[in-house]
């Protein structure tokens, strides 16, 4: 019998009011073992690992990022509007069309070209800070770590990271529950970089290269190939997809290591563990702690109506730390084997695009962070970002270790 979502009685949960990765898993497990379902003040939440990967494998439910200005009670704005057909925002057959042209350009073996610029990036930020013995690593090497690696992906001057810095500062503020009061900054930002990338495509038309703009430039199936508007919103995304996210999740990831120096020492040890120790933090302290879905129409789902428009919430952090999914979910170990597959990539059509480099971004980065700052330890408190950033993480992060000469 299917039963009207609006009709059920449900726990309640404000995810903002929670001030701790610990509050947090804990509430959502407990949550977990009452109900699948809970109320959220946006909508529902769900709260168990097999049903974030139902919905989010569901077509039927669409990404909320293109619902994000009438969330936000914007009506009409030309930025928004400008992109409609970003593939962070599109469906059904605009999506699979861009996805499958441009998915090339992102496999495993795409990436692994730029493993050893990856490890030149890391070991460059360490070499001014190891002999000192401490630092605030989020603005000494997580901060600057993922602009570089961007540049060298598209194929962009290296002398203009700072630029490219800044654009991605800007434009992640969409990100931050303050939109509202910074459109006019990610606006601006939004179309500086427009120009920038067109007069790159540009000069990549008459001048290819071993690099992603060329390979996206080059993508044709059956004579279909990317638009310019396309080309550029595709850049656009790139940025905004690859460089908060990979700040935030390897300051995660060395915060978590903190509280665990057996597992850093472990890692320091055996660097071939990082492939786990990637999968294992970004389960237990993942910088994505879930996404938005939103019922194209009138949709059944586990026996009950979702009316159409209905926002839901599907949880990483409830499905990572679902026991039904991981065996001792709050105990963190990377020499963790078998279970299920981490979620803070998502799932579906919408999974990751750059999952791919932003586990080489990890692997690479953790061994030589190990290795090079022994005996590591927080140097006072650690300071976490709001809990209403979509992209979250600490925003300081004050660490001290042995020195090195």
């Amino acid at each position: 019998m299917t039963t009207l979502v609006n009709d059920l009685d449900l726990p309640e949960l404000d995810f903002t009011a929670l001030d701790s990765r610990e509050a947090m898993a804990s509430l959502l497990s407990d949550l977990g073992e009452r109900s699948w379902l809970i109320r959220t003040p946006m909508g529902y939440g769900l709260t168990r690992y097999a049903d974030v990967v139902a919905l989010l494998r569901d077509r039927r439910f669409h990404s909320a990022v293109s619902k994000l200005p009438e969330l936000l009670g914007i009506a009409d704005n030309e930025y928004f509007q400008s992109r409609n057909t970003s593939i962070l925002s599109a469906e059904g057959d605009v999506h699979a069309r861009l996805r499958r042209l441009v998915a090339p350009a992102f496999t495993p073996r795409a990436t692994d070209r730029l493993r050893p610029f990856i490890r030149d990036t890391i070991s460059s930020l360490l070499d001014p800070i190891t002999p000192l013995g401490r630092c605030e690593l989020v603005a000494a090497v997580c901060e600057p770590y993922p602009i570089p690696i961007m540049c060298e992906l598209l194929g962009a001057p290296a002398e203009d990271w700072r630029l490219f810095s800044r654009w991605a500062a800007d434009l992640l503020r969409i990100f931050n529950g303050t939109v509202l009061d910074d459109l006019p900054v990610i606006a601006a930002a939004s179309a500086e970089l427009d120009a920038y990338v067109s007069e790159l495509i540009e000069r990549r038309r008459h001048d290819p290269a071993d690099d992603l703009l060329t390979a996206l430039i080059s993508a044709e199936e059956e004579g279909d190939r990317l638009s310019h508007q396309e080309l550029v919103s595709l850049v656009q995304a790139v940025i905004i997809g690859g460089t908060d996210t990979t700040r935030n999740q390897l300051a995660c990831t060395v915060a978590l290591f903190t509280s665990y120096p057996e597992q850093w020492q472990l890692l320091a040890d055996r660097p071939e563990l990082a492939n786990r120790a990637v999968e294992e933090s970004m389960r237990v302290l993942g910088a994505i702690r879930g996404t938005g879905r939103f019922a194209s129409e009138d949709i059944e789902f586990n026996d009950v109506l979702f009316p159409a428009g209905t926002f839901i919430s599907p949880s990483f952090v409830a499905a990572n730390n679902d026991p039904a999914a991981f065996d001792d979910p709050q105990r963190f170990d990377i020499t963790r084997e078998g279970g299920s597959v981490q979620m803070t990539f998502g799932s579906g059509i919408h999974y990751c695009l750059g999952a791919s480099l932003a586990r080489a971004e990890l692997q690479e980065a953790l061994p030589i962070l190990a290795q090079r700052l022994p005996d590591l330890a927080v140097d006072g408190a650690i300071t976490w970002k709001p809990q209403s950033n979509g992209i979250w993480g600490p925003e300081m992060l004050p660490i001290r270790f042995g020195p090195q000469a």
